[in-house]
């Protein structure tokens, strides 16, 4: 059964420095609580793997998280560019990081591929391109039947996969429902996982359509609105307001390390940050 612990426990457990960590979730579900523990425990020289690094990713690279990103598109939906990642890639602040790029499809078929305990996955998605050339996890290969040339994706090595979900129940089953993207993938890749839930249930809600069994998660941790700013379906709804907001605080160093400083380093936990999100909120709709 999975260990319900509490998310700082859970984060010092199962999080190590060197570590190749993925925060995985689709438009919502996104783990920002779980994020923001990583980087109040200080935990450095992570590879962070993501299909779509977002606003997390931007803090966790400008906070010196990152040793290298594994991905296949970042940006901040629906507003622009991540300007601590461009920070790190065009001047190396905080400090360098390596990347390691591919398609959605590519990510897709590393994801099923190691959670399917096979070396590699293989698509069509790169044929055309010089990437194989360039990426030492990207290979041409020969089908054995038909000779077509086909490309290989060495499976993703996780340490960690960290998810969110709406719920976990009492014999420590997490149901997940809406828009999904692989965070089955991921956390059956991984050596260890880490879910956090909206909330604990005695059975889970018949609006479930993903359940991932007890025995697949090593913890779980209750972070109400631990998806904040992205949405939980059926729990809350995204808040465009602070993907906007992000793109003026991220662009300045000093302002991005004073936000990063006051929301996640001066807090004691996910539910005192989203306390002081609010209430900058009401006094900048009041001003």
């Amino acid at each position: 059964m999975a260990e319900i612990l509490p998310l700082q426990e859970a984060v010092s457990e199962l999080v190590r420095n060197g570590d190749t960590v993925a925060l995985e979730g689709f438009t919502h579900l996104i783990p920002h609580a779980a994020g923001h523990e990583v980087v109040r425990q200080g935990r450095q020289d992570l590879t962070l793997v993501r299909m779509t690094p977002d606003v997390l990713y931007d803090q966790l690279i400008g906070m010196g998280v990152a040793r290298r990103l594994i991905f296949s598109w970042g940006g901040n939906p629906g507003v622009g560019s991540l300007h601590r990642f461009r920070d790190a890639i065009e001047n190396g602040w905080p400090h360098p990081i390596e990347i390691e790029e591919h398609s959605h499809a590519g990510m897709a078929a590393r994801y099923v591929a190691a959670a399917s305990g096979l070396p590699f996955g293989v698509l069509r998605g790169y044929v055309g391109t010089d990437l194989p050339a360039h990426t030492r996890t990207v290979a041409k290969v020969n089908c054995p039947f038909t000779d077509e040339e086909l490309v290989a994706v060495r499976a993703l090595d996780l340490d960690v996969a960290v998810i969110h979900a709406q719920q976990v129940d009492a014999n420590g089953n997490v149901g997940i429902w809406g828009l999904l993207g692989v965070q089955k993938e991921a956390v059956l890749a991984a050596r260890r996982c880490l879910v956090t839930v909206e909330e604990r249930v005695p059975k889970l809600d018949p609006r479930v359509t993903l359940v991932l069994p007890s025995w697949a998660v090593t913890a779980v941790s209750v972070a109400p609105s631990g998806a904040h700013p992205s949405y939980a379906h059926g729990y809350y709804e995204r808040d465009n307001a602070f993907y906007q907001a992000w793109d003026a605080i991220s662009r300045d160093r000093d302002r991005f390390t004073a936000w990063m400083r006051r929301h996640v380093l001066e807090t004691a936990d996910f539910a005192e940050h989203l306390a002081l999100v609010e209430a900058e909120a009401a006094a900048a709709g009041a001003a």
